[in-house]
């Protein structure tokens, strides 16, 4: 999201007169009390604007010196985790319902339905909508599944050791729970509201959305 983000990390991009981490915890229930961000390039700014409290959820910050991938980023905040939580990502839309659905669930995975050819994840799941295996490669599916980064997830996730990925590059959140998935039950959900934030285009796009009828 260059030039922006040179001088804007990305979850603090705005759209509609918000900035998407703000939207992002808009739309967490009240049962989600605590929030734990992870943080990395331009610090500061995040953590500045956010504060020791926001909107009567206290705040707490972890820094990601190095990108070492998102279970990484993830076992940074497990000496602040005492039980069950949500994960997700900062500069993502999640829709307020799907969040709430997955919430039901002790353990769960947020997932968008694909159809054709894509690369990367495949989510497997048996006739229960229940998690059995993450297939990375190239895909030409009727119908397929692809996560969302959107978690519900015990803490005996910590339990497993973070999968490599990337050539042992970084260490992936996906394919760490899906070790999970041998011993949990872990519920997939569809999700309805997700929208990827990955360029400028997405960013106004989004912003339309926002402004529609204002």
């Amino acid at each position: 999201m260059r030039p922006l983000t040179y001088h804007v990390p990305k979850p603090m991009a705005r759209a509609g007169g918000r900035n998407l981490l703000e939207h992002t915890i808009s739309r967490l229930p009240s049962e989600v009390n605590e929030l734990i961000i992870v943080v990395g390039y331009l610090a500061e700014q995040i953590m500045n604007h956010f504060g020791d409290e926001y909107e009567g959820r206290k705040v707490i910050y972890v820094r990601q010196k190095k990108l070492l991938g998102t279970a990484h980023a993830l076992s940074l905040c497990e000496k602040h985790i005492r039980g069950r939580f949500l994960v997700l990502m900062g500069d993502d839309m999640y829709g307020d319902d799907d969040i709430a659905n997955c919430l039901k669930h002790e353990w769960a995975w947020m997932v968008k339905k694909v159809r054709g050819k894509f690369t990367g994840g495949r989510i497997v799941y048996d006739a229960d909508g229940h998690v059995t295996a993450v297939e990375e490669g190239t895909h030409d599916v009727a119908e397929g599944c692809v996560g969302t980064n959107l978690f519900v997830l015990g803490k005996e996730y910590f339990n497993y050791p973070m999968v490599p990925i990337k050539d042992g590059e970084e260490f992936g959140l996906p394919q760490t729970v899906a070790l999970a998935a041998k011993d949990f039950t872990i519920k997939i959900i569809e999700a309805n509201g997700w929208e990827q934030i990955s360029d400028m285009n997405d960013l106004k796009h989004l912003h339309a959305q926002f402004t529609k009828g204002q």
